[in-house]
Order: structure tokens, then sequence, then C-alpha cells
């Protein structure tokens, strides 16, 4: 059976490709679903982006694209994955996704910068999809409904580069008309 949700990678696509690819692709309604908590999942997501169960790592990059479709946080910051029936919950290391590769376009002011995402899910860093370094200076940026991706050092490296490339003093960047910074707050 093919896959339903091929990776959409942000290598060689324009910034509007990806927003129109994005704009396209449906997510399962996972807010809207609430039932009983069944148990634990038996699965965790490492901090290198890793998806495990039962100890042993899922090696089937579709299966993983999949799960993170039914991945939701909850409002005491702990991940579930979700369905109509069911919600098990799943540890998290540190964040849900890994950013593993970015395309920016424009300069400063009017850059736009898009994050490929280790599920195969781009994400545009926008007002609504926003970057903050935690307290520990780890970049994070927010994906959907409270989960959050890591930069992958190569990509928060290329990050920095940006930073540079605007101002000497490198303190953030430009995406969608909002700048954010590269510092903790």
């Amino acid at each position: 059976m093919p896959e339903s949700r091929p990776p959409l990678a942000v290598a060689g696509q324009s910034l509007a490709e990806i927003a129109q690819a994005l704009a396209e692709r449906r997510l399962p309604p996972v807010e809207q679903w609430n039932p009983s908590h069944c148990g634990h999942s038996e699965m965790r997501i490492a901090r290198d982006g890793v998806w495990y169960h039962q100890g042993k790592p899922i090696r089937r990059a579709a299966m993983v694209r999949l799960f993170s479709t039914i991945l939701r946080r909850e409002p005491d910051g702990s991940h579930v994955l979700v369905t109509p029936v069911e919600k098990l919950a799943i540890d998290v290391d540190l964040a849900a996704f890994v950013a593993i590769a970015m395309t920016s376009e424009g300069q400063a002011e009017h850059r736009r910068i898009a994050f490929e995402l280790n599920s195969g899910d781009p994400v545009i860093l926008s007002p609504a999809n926003p970057l903050r370094i935690s307290g520990e200076g780890v970049p994070l940026l927010t994906v959907r409904g409270g989960l959050e991706a890591s930069l992958a050092r190569p990509v928060y490296y290329e990050l920095a580069e940006l930073a540079l490339a605007d101002d000497p003093a490198g303190s953030g960047v430009w995406s969608d008309g909002a700048f954010f910074p590269l510092e903790s707050a």
C-alpha cells in the first residue's frame, strides 16, 4: 500500500511552493478528540528525534510520519498519541521533532525561512510558528498545538550565519515579517 503522507522536503522548493504544500496538507483533528487515557504507548522520542518502541528504534520512516500526525501536547506539557477512541502517553526527551534542514528567501525584514522536520513536514518560521531559545540555550521551533522541534546543530549554525549576514551582532533573524532573537530571554 503506498504511503499516504510522503515527506515534503524544503530543498529545491520556493517558499511559495512550501506554503502551498502546507496549506493543502491536512492533519487529523487531534485537538477535537478527547477519549479516556488508556495507558502508555511504550514509545519514546529521544533527544535526537529517533522514535523508540519498547526500547527499539522504529526504523520505518513512514511509520514515524504516521505516528507524528496523531501526536498531541497536553495542557500539562505531557505528550500523547491520540485517536478518536484511544489516548496513550508517549515520552519525549526534549522536543517532538527535530528540524533537519532549512531554506530561506529574501534578506533581513523581507526574509522567509522554512525548516524541514525529521517527520518530513515543513514549517515556516512565522508569528504562528515562532522560534524561542530555552533557558538551557536550546533553539525550539513551535510546530503546532504546543508541539516543538529542536534545531539540529548544523541547522542552527546555518540560521546563525543568516543572523550574522544581516547584523554583525547576530542577535536574531527575520522571517515572515517578525524578528526572532537567537538568545534566551
